[in-house]
């Protein structure tokens, strides 16, 4: 019988306690949650019995939480951390990771949040740290994890990452890849080349203003195209058939026919629906996507009834703007209706313009 993981959630307000405590308590692993309100208490406990997980605040009276994880680290280097905080601030996210953390997270808003955040913690506990290769900074973590995780919080920073000798840099401006640096390569490829280190450290460091920008795709859409290009390198390795292990990456889209779409700057997601509206959508990045679906139909038809009464013509394209990204709807009388989610710092006049680029590539 596997072994019951045990998290401790270290918070001083008792109500996101009582929440999280109850919510940790649904996951498929079914853990053992224990709760306390001070980082004295916090290291009492890790001191008195075997914790897998530390889930812990940043600002709290007496004891704050870069106090506890600067102890914790260094009494317990395979003891998993996450920190969970109210606090925006880049200082803070780069003080954590040099302490060690796995993850640092917004607290959750919305139950899409939730959700993520709760899958996350389900694949942090699931991983075995004894066995496990990755990058460590003070911490047994994956670089493409590290990549993603600053792509949703649509941070701002250099990652340094060295194995053995060799060192290379990812400049990161607002959640977006523009360049890279390794050896003697530059941009896409230096990236590729850092990507395929199965193994060294990293450093989270400042970001450096005015990087000039070499690379223009999405975050995504860069992670895809390194994850093929490493698989039919190691296919050709390895004797087997290129594109048979693109899952390494752990990005699965749902539909890989949407991929190339996804490559444009920006792209959070993507969903199409068919003319026949019995027929299904397909999807790329997105988990709800039925739910998406739904509402571009009726967006569409109403949208395009307001269009009328306007006497403005066919609407060809609507695109708007949200607290957490911006959308566009377009429509081809024979592909149907293409949906698409854009990273929320991307300018309005960008999105609409990349739209059209992606609907000209998916209708042709």
């Amino acid at each position: 019988m596997p072994k019951q993981h045990k998290i401790l959630l270290l918070d001083d307000d008792e109500q996101l306690l009582e929440l999280y405590q109850e919510l940790l308590q649904q996951l498929p692993s079914q853990p053992e949650v224990r709760v306390c309100n001070s980082g004295a208490r916090a290291i009492a406990l890790l001191e008195s019995e075997p914790f897998t997980l530390l889930i812990t605040d940043l600002r709290m009276p007496k004891m704050d939480g870069l106090q506890v994880l600067a102890i914790v680290r260094r009494k317990y280097p395979y003891l998993r951390i996450i920190v969970l905080t109210g606090v925006l601030d880049e200082e803070y996210r780069s003080r954590a990771y040099a302490l060690g953390v796995d993850m640092f997270w917004q607290k959750p808003s919305s139950t899409e949040e939730f959700t993520l955040f709760k899958d996350c913690i389900e694949s942090l506990l699931d991983r075995d740290i004894a066995h496990e290769t990755g990058f460590r900074g003070m911490q047994n973590k994956s670089l493409v994890d590290l990549i993603q995780l600053e792509a949703l919080s649509q941070s701002s920073a250099v990652l340094l990452i060295s194995q053995g000798g060799v060192s290379g840099k990812i400049w990161v401006e607002g959640g977006e890849i523009i360049d890279a640096a390794a050896a003697t390569f530059t941009g896409e490829e230096a990236f590729k080349v850092i990507l395929s280190w199965k193994g060294g450290n990293f450093e989270i460091l400042p970001a450096e203003a005015n990087r000039p920008r070499t690379i223009h795709k999405s975050a995504q859409g860069l992670l895809l195209d390194s994850a093929q290009a490493l698989d039919e390198w190691r296919g050709q390795q390895a004797g087997a058939p290129a594109g048979s292990t693109t899952t390494i990456l752990n990005l699965a889209p749902s539909n890989m026919s949407l991929a190339p779409l996804a490559r444009f700057e920006g792209v959070e997601f993507l969903v199409t629906m068919p003319v026949d509206e019995k027929a299904g959508c397909e999807s790329w990045g997105i988990e709800n996507a039925h739910d998406v679906a739904e509402w571009a139909r009726t967006a569409q038809k109403r949208l395009w009834q307001l269009g009328e009464k306007l006497g403005a013509g066919e609407l060809t394209q609507v695109s708007g703007s949200g607290w957490q990204r911006h959308w566009a709807l377009t429509a081809d009388d024979k592909k149907g209706l293409l949906c698409a989610g854009f990273r929320r710092t991307l300018p309005t006049e960008k999105v609409e313009q990349t739209m059209k680029h992606i609907f000209a590539k998916w209708v042709s």
